[in-house]
């Protein structure tokens, strides 16, 4: 039956109207008319609720998951997704949306929540028993949503939805779906287990973003192939408030990430136009990496040029900083061509630069894993290095008289002899140093202040959250502390300033042993 609208377009305008009118007839016959709208919400329903069967291999896809994560090995990650259950509940409920189903919203949500706690528990409790606690390239790489994240998630949803709408190819697409829910959802339970808030909150944002994307793309999927209301049980007004707030709340979390991503895309455009633009049209920016995570914002690029447009780095670095409207470090190789060289010749030195850069790479990174290890008194192999965003991570061994200022001390040598890396040292658990006030004194001397420097540096390589402080005050301060207690607030306050939570405990004499807590909610 044709919509009133469409016959009022046709009445006020009737070239444009029967174009619309056509266009409607065409959707409505060769689009929605093809579907069997009743067997396929008949086995979205059937699907998409849990069963034992559905929480056993959604923890043994995750157990995989975790595993490829903490092995690097992006094989072992993909053959995990091949058993991921996860599509049936999402599209179900993507589904659910576009029917106003509330029942089938229940369903689904009910299915994903146990699942995913499940998943979370699952690869947690793994990565306890795990040998294996460094965090890897594969598991750095799915703690920050990006652009190419939102793709995979819009791609693997619109091409689910096609295939479960049409009868084909469900399986395969299932793995395109959990490809972008389920190493996710591994990462979260890698930081939980590491108490690695910054790691699981970056992968808890990226599956709820990656989880939104999908949801609202199948629900646009399912529109337009005629999945409406009329299809579902008749709902309460309160029922469609609820749908509608649904609807609300999962844009607003996917707002501020494309907010986010599309700020970055920004800065990445201006970062490449900027080069283009001091080094000519005839240079190319073959490669052009900024790492947002880190301040100064880090810029990685590689440009050819002729040998006369050479730059000087330190002022490609102030017009970047001017430009992006942050401070920046500028890591650039400039690889310079002889007057009267071609496109060839171009990319004959780019593709030359490229295999000398891989192989530098490579050989710097082993270099540094020998120095790390060396350092640390544990085997090169069991530092990881991670050449994506240059950085090394070694968990030192016992060094006989070492304490943790030792410790500190050799990760900055090693990280002043890796120029443009950065150097993590996991020190042994061991006790944090005493924290000593000059007599009637209540501030941070300088070696007070280095204690309390080192106890901060060695709770952020231990994943600790939270120190106790002897003598805090629980609560707000006494309205005239006395000299203990302001000398514990003194060490609260550099706390809260490095981001770490102090936790009260009783006094201790004179001194302050600051002491690793569990972090819960306050």
């Amino acid at each position: 039956m044709d919509s009133v609208g469409d016959v009022a377009a046709a009445r006020s305008d009737p070239g444009r109207g029967l174009a619309r009118l056509a266009l409607y007839r065409w959707w409505r016959r060769a689009i929605v008319g093809r579907v069997d709208h009743e067997a396929v919400v008949n086995r979205i329903v059937e699907e998409s609720g849990w069963s034992p069967r559905f929480a056993f291999m959604t923890m043994m896809s995750a157990g995989i998951a975790v595993l490829g994560l903490l092995l690097s090995s992006p094989a072992v990650v993909i053959g995990a997704m091949l058993i991921s259950p996860l599509m049936s509940p999402i599209l179900g409920f993507g589904f659910s949306l576009a029917l106003f189903d509330f029942a089938e919203l229940r369903r689904s949500l009910k299915a994903l929540a146990i699942g995913a706690g499940a998943a979370v528990a699952f690869t947690a409790l793994i990565v306890l028993i795990s040998p294996l606690q460094a965090p890897t390239a594969e598991i750095v790489a799915r703690t920050r949503p990006n652009l190419f994240d939102l793709a995979v998630a819009l791609f693997a949803a619109l091409a689910g939805s096609f295939a479960i709408i049409r009868g084909r190819g469900e399986t395969i697409v299932g793995v395109a779906i959990a490809t972008a829910l389920m190493p996710p959802l591994a990462v979260v339970g890698y930081g939980v287990a590491t108490r690695n808030v910054p790691v699981g909150a970056g992968a808890f944002a990226l599956f709820v973003t990656n989880f939104i994307t999908i949801s609202l793309s199948a629900t646009a999927m399912a529109r337009f192939y005629g999945f409406g209301h009329h299809l579902s049980r008749r709902q309460s007004w309160t029922q469609t408030v609820l749908l509608t707030m649904v609807f609300v709340v999962m844009a607003i979390p996917l707002g501020i990430s494309l907010n986010r991503i599309g700020r970055e895309a920004v800065a990445v455009s201006q970062a490449r136009t900027l080069l283009t633009e001091k080094f000519g049209e005839e240079a190319r920016v073959t490669q052009l990496d900024l790492d947002f995570a880190d301040d100064p914002l880090i810029v990685r690029a590689v440009v050819i040029a002729p040998r006369g447009a050479m730059q000087k780095t330190p002022a490609l670095q102030t017009a970047l900083a001017e430009r992006l409207g942050r401070p920046v470090r500028l890591d650039i190789d400039q690889i310079l061509l002889e007057p009267g060289a071609g496109a060839i010749d171009a990319q004959r030195e780019e593709l030359r630069q490229a295999s000398d850069f891989a192989k530098l790479e490579a050989q710097r990174g082993a270099e540094l894993a020998r120095l790390v290890g060396l350092i640390t008194g544990v085997s090169a192999e069991e530092v990881t290095i991670d050449r994506d965003h240059h950085r090394v991570i070694a968990s030192a061994s016992a060094l006989p008289g070492a304490n943790l200022d030792t410790y500190h001390t050799l990760e900055r040598r090693a990280e002043a002899q890796a120029e443009g890396w950065t150097v993590s040292v996991v020190p042994p658990q061991s006790a944090l140093p005493v924290i000593a006030f000059a007599d009637n004194s209540d501030v941070l001397d300088q070696s007070a202040a280095a204690a309390v420097a080192t106890s901060i540096w060695a709770a952020k390589r231990w994943n600790m959250t939270a120190l106790g402080v002897p003598g805090l005050p629980v609560g707000d301060a006494p309205a005239r502390p006395n000299l203990y207690q302001r000398r514990a607030i003194a060490i609260a306050s550099a706390l809260r300033a490095a981001g770490i939570r102090p936790s009260p405990l009783p006094p201790a004499g004179q001194r302050f042993p600051l002491t690793p807590v569990v972090d819960t909610p306050a």
